[in-house]
């Protein structure tokens, strides 16, 4: 059976050993005066002794400091928490003095007798080291906590990075820019109306990705509005072979999604299905009360001459989504049909993270 000793930061043994001997030796002076120095034997034993119920001292106060973390974990809750750390701290290590030298006194060890005023500036000296250690532990503690925080956002920023990319391939894709030109010039020459319109839209697409460059979450009505200007350009090149619904509660519109979450979705949808007329691709986005959004489409796989990895962008947005609120995208699959199962995130939720 292991035994888990308590931490309230990485660095609480590395402190509990520079401590621990510094302040024995200076308990063990005002216990025994010269004659800790005089005769190793005392030495030796009182510094083991002394030492051995410090550590064990040091270890109950772990506990304490760990179990008042976990019951004030807020950042205005700080206060309050050292406040009782450092009260409890002073009466177990006040417990602690008080045995140590009755059980001196009761042994008789090398002529030892308790005396008060050695006590008194004992208790004195180790409640200064428990506020020190106290402090010390504290500052240690939230450094970690920041630097833990400092790496999740870099870790945040770089999945972003990476997910921005996936997002703008579409910008920077042959193939996609290829069919979107074509398109736009078949329409200059059919319907300068038509091609004027499509030309309004395609700007909006490239904008909005430009311009999110820089944000981590927009508002789902935003995302909305680019993603039926995205659709328009699909549908040019695919016409009835492609169908798009959005049924989504007007609360719901306010919630805040990672920038070109849907089209990461869309984009694979289109990329990995067969479409056209006869068996067109339909996708579904749908908001629900639990706070979700799903997006459907029917499954129906064509031949890939190519290898590509489709999946990169939805792999970046679930990574993305664990960083920013640690919600879950649930990802369902049948031969039929795919679903992904999107959190909306509130303007709460996103401060917190």
């Amino acid at each position: 059976m292991k035994i888990k000793l308590p931490r309230y930061s990485s660095k609480d043994y590395y402190v509990m050993l520079w401590v621990m001997l510094p302040l024995t030796i200076l308990l063990n002076s005002i216990l025994f005066g010269k004659l800790y120095y005089s005769n190793w034997q005392v030495f030796l034993l009182a510094t083991l002794i002394s030492g051995t119920g410090a550590c064990i001292d040091f270890i109950l106060c772990g506990y304490i400091a760990v179990a008042l973390k976990n019951r004030f974990p807020k950042e205005q809750e700080v206060t309050k928490r050292l406040s009782l750390m450092i009260l409890a701290f002073l009466l177990l290590t006040g417990l602690f003095l008080y045995s140590l030298f009755k059980g001196y006194d009761a042994i008789h060890f090398y002529g030892y007798t308790f005396y008060e005023a050695g006590f008194v500036w004992s208790y004195i000296a180790m409640g200064i080291m428990n506020i020190f250690i106290t402090l010390t532990q504290e500052g240690i503690s939230r450094y970690e906590s920041w630097r833990a925080n400092l790496k999740e956002t870099d870790a945040l920023k770089t999945s972003y990075r990476q997910s921005q990319l996936q997002g703008l391939k579409s910008q920077v894709n042959p193939h996609f820019l290829f069919n979107s030109l074509n398109s736009l010039s078949s329409l200059i020459s059919e319907d300068e109306e038509a091609a004027e319109k499509f030309l309004d839209e395609m700007s909006k697409v490239y904008r909005y990705m430009l311009r999110n460059d820089e944000e981590q979450l927009v508002s789902l009505q935003t995302e909305l509005s680019f993603v039926n200007s995205y659709t328009y350009l699909l549908k040019a090149r695919y016409g009835d072979g492609l169908e798009l619904q959005i049924q989504v509660e007007e609360a719901d519109r306010s919630k805040l999604i990672p920038p070109l979450t849907l089209q990461v979705i869309i984009e694979n949808a289109v990329n990995q299905n067969a479409i056209n007329k006869q068996s067109p691709l339909r996708i579904s986005i749908n908001s629900y009360r639990d706070g979700s959004l799903i997006v459907h489409n029917n499954v129906q796989p064509k031949v890939v001459t190519e290898i590509m990895d489709y999946e990169t962008g939805l792999d970046n947005l679930v990574n993305k989504y664990r960083l920013l609120n640690e919600s879950e995208v649930i990802i369902k699959e049948s031969k039929a049909e795919r679903s992904i199962q999107l959190p909306l995130i509130t303007k709460k939720e996103e401060m917190v993270s």
